[in-house]
C-alpha cells in the first residue's frame, strides 16, 4: 500500500520542574533511563470521533457524515489512510437528506475504489490520475447523482483524504474543515461558498453580522446546483500533535471557534470532544442539524 499510495500521492514535550521540590541525584543507570527518548508509537495511529444531532428546532436530519481509517504496516513500511466527510443537505424535507446521503455515498464509493481498495489486489496498479483528479471526479459523480436522485435538492460537501500525514481537503458549500493546533489555535482550511461570506470579504458586513444575517444560508456553490462548478481542493500537512475537524454550520455557526478549540483541548478523546461540541451547539438553542468529525494523528 505504501508504494501504491506513494505513486498516487507525491507528496516535544517541554520539560517542567516543580518549584520548591527537592530531588535526590540519580545514579548512572537511572540517568540513562530517563534521558532516553520515549519510543514513538508504532504504527502511528489515527484516532477518530464523530458526533451528530438533529438539533432542537428541526424535525428531521439532513446532515450526513462519514469516517473511515485504516493502517497498513508490513514491517518495512507503514501507511495511514483516512476518509472523512460531512454533507449538509438542503431543499426540503425529502430532498435535502437524500442529497447529502447520495453525495457522501458516491464520494466514498469512488475514492475507496480508486485509492484504497486496489492495494488489496497484489497485481493492482495505481490509477493514472493524480489524487486531486480522483477527488474532483468523485465530486462530479456526486453532482450527477444528486441531480438525478434529488432534483431540486442540494448539499454541501467537505471531505478529507488523509494519506500518511498529508491531508487533501475537497470542499463545496459552507460546511468547514479546521486544523486545531496546540495552544487552542484554530486554522480554517475551507472557504465558505455563501453570499454572506462574500459580503464579509467585501467589507460590507462583519463576521458577527454574518452569523445572524437573514441570508446566511444562501449558497452560490453547492452540489446539485444546475450550474457547473469546480470544487476547492487543497493539500496540507496534518498537524501532530493536533486535530482535523470537519463540521456542518449547525456547529460552527453557533459555537465560536475559540470555544470549540477549548472543548477539544479539554476532552480526553475525539469521541468525547465531538459529543461535547454537539452539546455546546444545542445549548445555544440548536437551531440546525449538527455534525462533527474529529481526527487526531498520534
Amino acid at each position: 500500500m505504501f508504494n501504491f499510495l506513494k505513486k498516487l500521492f507525491s507528496r516535544q514535550e517541554a520539560e517542567n520542574k516543580p518549584v520548591g521540590v527537592k530531588t535526590a541525584p540519580l545514579d548512572a543507570a537511572e540517568l540513562e533511563a530517563v534521558s532516553a527518548p520515549a519510543a514513538p508509537m508504532k504504527p502511528l495511529q489515527l484516532v477518530v470521533g464523530t458526533g451528530q444531532s438533529i438539533g432542537l428546532q428541526r424535525d428531521h436530519n439532513e446532515d450526513t457524515l462519514y469516517a473511515v481509517s485504516a493502517i497498513l504496516a508490513d514491517g518495512a513500511n507503514e501507511t495511514q489512510f483516512g476518509l472523512f466527510m460531512v454533507a449538509d443537505g438542503m431543499g426540503g424535507y425529502e430532498y435535502g437528506e437524500v442529497a447529502s446521503s447520495v453525495a457522501a455515498r458516491a464520494m466514498t464509493q469512488y475514492i475507496l475504489s480508486k485509492i484504497y481498495l486496489p492495494h488489496i489486489n497484489p497485481e493492482g496498479d495505481a490509477p493514472q490520475e493524480s489524487l486531486q483528479e480522483v477527488i474532483e471526479t468523485a465530486i462530479l459523480r456526486a453532482q450527477q447523482l444528486v441531480r438525478t436522485r434529488a432534483p431540486g435538492g442540494g448539499t454541501t460537501l467537505t471531505a478529507a483524504v488523509l494519506i500518511g500525514d498529508q491531508v487533501t481537503v475537497a470542499h463545496v458549500g459552507d460546511s468547514r474543515a479546521y486544523f486545531v493546533h496546540p495552544g487552542e489555535r484554530m486554522e480554517l482550511l475551507t472557504h465558505d461558498h455563501s453570499l454572506v461570506h462574500r459580503l464579509v470579504e467585501l467589507g460590507q458586513i462583519t463576521e458577527e453580522e454574518a452569523l445572524i444575517h437573514p441570508n446566511r444560508n444562501v449558497l452560490y456553490r453547492a452540489i446539485g446546483q444546475p450550474e457547473p462548478f469546480k470544487p476547492d481542493i487543497q493539500t496540507f500537512q496534518m498537524p501532530h500533535p493536533g486535530y482535523l475537524l470537519i463540521c456542518s454550520d449547525g456547529l460552527w455557526g453557533t459555537v465560536k471557534d475559540a470555544d470549540m478549540a477549548k472543548i477539544i483541548a479539554g476532552s480526553g478523546t475525539p469521541s468525547e470532544a465531538c459529543q461535547k461540541l454537539v452539546d455546546a451547539a444545542n445549548e445555544t438553542g440548536g437551531p440546525d442539524n449538527i455534525s462533527a468529525v474529529l481526527v487526531e494523528y498520534l
